[in-house]
């Protein structure tokens, strides 16, 4: 198994990190145990000591993200018709297909941008999109903006914490990581509190929350 944070490292002076960070960001679209914060977080510490291009980390980040974004979808595409097939109305199952089809209509942007940020949520979101037919241009859009905030943030959390502690590079890391870690718990619990207010009753379906 690759030591992705072993291999940027070893390519921190080198055009071939770029390229790692393509690679990371990407397998990590739909491979949930590749570390491509952590990973990105060291080459924004290394971009705050001058080792490496903070806006080459950034852009490279996003493509690799963005293009891996696009690949579950995709499967979700493929998958849809016989999902919907096993889900039959009147059952549980497929209100829920349809209340998550309303909620893409009315607040797409804001479930696919905030769920970048979220490793096990990005995966679900994504794969779902596909999977209920969200229209191909919305979805390059949001997740075109998802991707360049996701990996912008990245970054510069680390590029922060090496500007401030260019003398120790462990700190600088360590203090990047912590940082991401805070601000993702963040986001968590405001989409946590957001989706507890729309809830207003188990078994209302007039408001648009789901029937169970």
């Amino acid at each position: 198994m690759i030591d992705w944070l072993e291999l940027a490292e070893s390519l921190i002076t080198s055009p071939w990190l770029y390229a790692v960070l393509i690679a990371v960001s990407f397998l990590d679209s739909f491979l949930p145990l590749i570390p491509s914060e952590a990973v990105v977080i060291v080459a924004g510490v290394y971009a705050g000591t001058g080792q490496t291009n903070i806006v080459l980390v950034i852009a490279a980040t996003t493509l690799g993200a963005f293009l891996g974004d696009l690949v579950p979808y995709t499967v979700g595409r493929l998958l849809g018709v016989r999902v919907l097939k096993r889900l039959p109305p009147g059952t549980k199952r497929r209100a829920a297909h349809d209340w998550f089809v309303r909620e893409l209509d009315a607040r797409g942007g804001f479930i696919l941008v905030t769920t970048r940020f979220i490793p096990v949520g990005r995966y679900l979101a994504t794969l779902s999109t596909g999977i209920v037919g969200y229209p191909w241009g919305k979805y390059m859009l949001f997740v075109g903006f998802a991707t360049a905030t996701w990996s912008a943030y990245t970054a510069l959390t680390g590029y922060l914490g090496g500007v401030v502690f260019q003398e120790n590079t462990l700190l600088a890391i360590a203090v990047g990581v912590g940082l991401a870690f805070v601000i993702t718990g963040i986001i968590e619990a405001v989409r946590r509190l957001r989706r507890r207010a729309r809830v207003v009753a188990p078994d209302t379906t007039v408001d648009g929350t789901p029937p169970w």
